[in-house]
């Protein structure tokens, strides 16, 4: 028998966006605006749709302090044109830091990100500032209340057992008495008729019986030799 399993799809109401934020300080640039697209994209997550926005939010902040290998902030360049004749505008990375630093950290993010209008609202979830303050911290602060909420309770720990320092004064007085009794044991029963028949196994019955003088048949059950023994002890 076959049995068809029906795919999990998630709905745009069981998407629950988080704020995450990311010092850009010393990391390059490359390697930093990959992550962050992983995170607009929501690839990061098990329940990733390529159709729905179910990337999280990400602050970045010191947008300025990262670092880039090589000669890119010669070599790299930017272009912006106004629309006009001979309205074409270059310039360098260099350039660029030195006016707007959160441009080129947001341009490199944009590159990886789709070419749709999927793309320009995960680019929208983007905050990039140049120093280390930013105006979310209200949104940060939420979600980790929620998540502390949903947390699932901590198991208490036992306490740790603390020994009792005992005086050399003291050791003669916690010492316990020794008792003169004899520990009781149990007496074996001296007859058959003390014995718990039913504890015995069947080759034991069967040479009880035999003992007492009793026949038992070779295809007699337990209960049967039992029932043949209680027998004799009651004539």
């Amino acid at each position: 028998m076959t049995t068809h399993i029906k795919p999990y799809n998630i709905k745009k109401t069981d998407i629950k966006p988080k704020w995450r934020v990311i010092d850009a300080t010393d990391q390059t640039l490359g390697r930093l605006s990959s992550e962050i697209a992983t995170l607009l994209q929501g690839k990061h997550k098990p329940s990733y749709a390529p159709n729905l926005l179910t990337g999280d939010f990400v602050v970045v902040v010191n947008a300025d302090k990262f670092k880039v290998t090589g000669n890119k902030l010669v070599a790299k360049k930017y272009y912006r044109h106004s629309g006009y004749i001979g309205g074409l505008t270059e310039q360098t990375m260099e350039e660029v830091l030195a006016r707007f630093p959160e441009r080129v950290l947001t341009q490199a993010v944009k590159g990886m990100l789709p070419k749709n209008k999927l793309g320009k609202k995960m680019l929208l979830r983007l905050k990039v500032y140049v120093g280390d303050q930013h105006p979310h911290e209200a949104q940060i602060k939420g979600d980790l209340e929620e998540a502390l909420e949903n947390a699932p309770p901590a198991e208490a720990k036992p306490a740790p057992l603390v020994k009792a320092s005992i005086k050399p004064d003291d050791k003669k007085t916690t010492k316990p008495a020794k008792s003169t009794q004899k520990p009781t044991t149990k007496k074996k029963p001296d007859s058959a008729d003390e014995m718990n028949l039913t504890d015995l196994t069947i080759p034991k019955l069967r040479d009880l019986a035999k003992s007492k003088g009793l026949t038992i048949s070779s295809k007699s059950r337990k209960a049967e030799i039992i029932e043949i023994i209680n027998a004799d002890k009651r004539n």
